[in-house]
C-alpha cells in the first residue's frame, strides 16, 4: 500500500484529498503509478494528463517519472507553486 496525496486544484478537480492503494505486484514507477490513476476514467485523465502542469514528490522528495514508487511510500501530486 502506499498513501497518495492531492494538493490544491488536483484536490479539487479530483473530488479526494487522499486515499491508500494497493501496488501491482512489481516495480512500479511514478510513471506507472500515474497511468493507472489515469485509467480509473475521464476526471483522472484530465487531472493528470501529460499536458497538465503538476508535480510530484514520494516521501517529500521532488520525483521524476523514472523514480520507484514501493509499498510504504507516500506520493504527492501537486500544481506547480509560484511566489510573489
Amino acid at each position: 500500500m502506499v498513501t497518495l496525496l492531492y494538493f490544491a486544484s488536483l484536490r479539487e478537480s479530483l473530488g479526494v484529498s487522499s486515499e491508500k492503494l494497493a501496488l501491482p505486484a512489481g516495480t512500479v514507477s511514478v510513471s506507472g503509478l500515474v497511468e493507472l490513476l489515469r485509467a480509473r476514467g475521464d476526471r483522472w485523465a484530465q487531472a493528470l494528463a501529460a499536458g497538465k502542469p503538476w508535480r510530484v514528490a514520494v516521501n517529500q522528495q521532488m520525483a521524476d517519472a523514472g523514480t520507484v514508487v514501493k509499498a510504504g511510500d507516500e506520493v504527492a501530486f501537486f500544481p506547480p507553486v509560484t511566489g510573489g
